[in-house]
């Protein structure tokens, strides 16, 4: 998105987190008649808890030296890369347009009429959009999504980028590459636009985000500040921890004797109302009662039995994402590893499936 170029293969998909550099590159090893992939490389490289404040890249350098290690550790030759803003730093509005339009002429009707829907000078955003397909109401229309935010945003993901000697390609959205993710998923199930309503529960650091799925698109997002952060901090004050032991520590599950209980099961219970009372939002602000299934990802979804906690508690049937279920591996691959890091790499996938696109 933002005007960058999108239709070249393979890319690097790169999550800057709050935490964390993900990184991701895949190969599509069959198209037709489901695509099939295989994950090449994969890396994950912690950062300084100060390099990025409110998901906002602080130092530059600190990001692009963490981008540069995790190439090295994952071995990848690759240098085109995509990256992703967080919702909180893009507008997005889905508009009509006539079908007739050729994509120049889109381009332009955008525009003449951004104006209307952004709220900053135009000269001091990046704008992009995006075809959807026919709209419901009017066959002679299209629907479009619309993508804007201010160019020091797209510029911080750029730079970092640059700074590690990748080419930036493509820039994103976390809410659409998480949907590529999920379409993928879906796919892989045979589900098409009679897909149930799916509530996927993205856990990060400092928030934990819902995004509701309806005939495989986003209808839906609320961000609430809650996230793993806690659990680390937690642990951190009670047992006298750094916040690299403590992350560490949680990983391995291996804390202390009282931690399941004392610590560990009172933050999964609060997860579970943090995401019901997203819910419940989702309900009063909709015309929907119900969604058919939860879908965790996130750091948090690797924690022991939170899929069953949340089942129990909420009543909605839920499992935990794993991008890689249907994928091959490399041999250079360490796929036990990554498969316990899979619900924290959604994003970092639906950046590198902008290749094949």
């Amino acid at each position: 998105m933002f005007g960058l170029t999108r239709k070249n293969s393979p890319l690097l998909g790169i999550d800057i987190s709050t935490t964390a550099i993900k990184l991701v590159e895949l190969s599509r090893i069959a198209a037709t008649p489901v695509p099939r992939f295989r994950v090449e490389h994969y890396a994950i490289e912690p950062l300084p808890s100060a390099a990025i404040v409110e998901k906002k890249i602080v130092d530059h350098e600190v990001v692009g030296d963490g981008i540069r290690r995790a190439l090295l550790k994952s071995g990848t030759k690759t240098k085109r890369a995509a990256v992703a803003l967080a919702g909180a730093a893009v507008i997005t509005k889905i508009i009509t347009l006539p079908a007739a339009l050729k994509e120049a002429e889109m381009e332009s009707q955008i525009q003449l009429d951004a104006d209307q829907y952004i709220p900053y000078p135009l000269e001091e955003v990046n704008l992009d959009f995006s075809v959807l397909g026919p709209s419901p109401n009017a066959p002679e229309l299209v629907e479009v999504l619309l993508a804007a935010s201010r160019r020091e945003n797209v510029d911080d993901r750029i730079s970092v980028l640059e700074i590690a000697g990748l080419t930036p390609l493509v820039v994103d959205v976390e809410a659409y590459a998480m949907e590529h993710a999920c379409s993928m998923l879906l796919g892989v199930k045979g589900e098409g636009k009679d897909a149930p309503i799916l509530g996927v529960v993205d856990v990060g650091a400092s928030t934990t985000t819902l995004h509701v799925f309806n005939e495989g698109r986003i209808m839906y997002t609320r961000e609430q500040n809650f996230g793993g952060r806690q659990l680390r901090e937690e642990v951190q004050r009670r047992y006298g921890l750094t916040d690299e032991q403590a992350a560490q520590k949680i990983r391995a599950g291996d804390v202390a004797d009282t931690y399941e209980i004392e610590v560990l099961n009172p933050f999964k219970e609060a997860l579970a109302q943090q995401i019901g009372r997203a819910l419940q939002f989702f309900y009063s602000g909709t015309t929907f009662s119900n969604v058919d299934r939860i879908l965790l990802a996130g750091g948090a979804a690797s924690l022991p039995r939170i899929d069953a906690l949340v089942e129990e508690r909420l009543r909605i049937p839920t499992t935990v994402a794993n991008p890689f279920g249907q994928m091959s591996f490399a041999p250079r691959v360490n796929s036990q590893s990554l498969m316990r890091e899979a619900p924290g790499m959604m994003v970092a996938v639906g950046l590198a499936l902008r290749g094949f696109d």
